[in-house]
């Protein structure tokens, strides 16, 4: 029988597991001794309340994540041909945004089963809740740390959307989300319709679609947290 790379998602938050995961990824869990995660202490606490609570010494963890050699990549890849594994990223959807993304391009190399599962995504409730074209869209990730780099790349992204019609997601790190913020507000046109999604799912959730004027006229301190920026020229 094949081995199986199993896609583990993870809450945003700090939701119950249950209120979020689907009923039957608690038994696939709980049948693993193997898992390729991006951070220990934050897979192992996931882990316990899964319901592995007092087993996770009986687990093999493997760290990856962005500091993750490809040939250490390979290396796990292999060991998938000898048993079943889960990917757990630190917080939504495996291989999303997320550098578990070799790890399942070289399981279906080694022919291995990719199995994904239903869970919470930054993106797509952004997507969703930001009244933007959910038919036509293009998930971008970070942008350039330079600001003129940065500038130039949200004016080509506000091109692109006018021309194609097309919603753009961005994401940035949280300590840079009022920088992004600045930049948006100062190079796309008035009209341009931006969406702030901070904090998804939890207590402090913030979701707000508004044009860059109407942004100008009131603005906003997003501080450092969780963000996903939607927009539509």
């Amino acid at each position: 029988m094949k081995s199986r790379l199993h896609l583990i998602p993870a809450p945003l938050g700090g939701d119950d597991l249950r209120d979020v995961l689907p009923a039957p990824l608690f038994e696939v869990i709980g049948s693993l001794k193997l898992f390729f995660v991006e951070e220990f202490r934050t897979a192992r606490r996931f882990l316990s309340k899964a319901g592995l609570k007092g087993k996770i010494d009986n687990l093999t963890l493997y760290e990856l994540n962005e500091h993750t050699t490809r040939e250490k990549i390979e290396g796990y890849a292999r060991l998938l041909k000898e048993q079943d594994a889960g990917l757990i990223s630190e917080a939504g959807l495996p291989a999303v945004a997320d550098p578990g993304a070799l790890l399942v391009e070289l399981a279906h190399k080694y022919d291995i089963e990719v199995v994904p599962y239903v869970g919470p995504s930054s993106l797509m409730m952004a997507l969703m809740a930001s009244g933007m074209n959910g038919q036509c869209f293009a998930f971008t990730g970070y942008l350039p740390i330079k600001k003129q780099e940065r500038r130039a790349r949200i004016e080509q992204l506000e091109k692109i959307s006018r021309q194609l019609h097309q919603t753009q997601i961005i994401i940035e790190t949280p300590y840079r989300n009022d920088s992004l913020m600045e930049d948006l507000l100062t190079c796309c046109k008035e009209t341009t319709t931006i969406c702030i999604a901070a904090d998804l799912t939890l207590p402090g959730q913030y979701i707000r679609t508004r044009t860059v004027a109407d942004w100008n006229n009131s603005p906003i301190i997003i501080g450092k947290r969780p963000c996903v920026f939607v927009l539509q020229a």
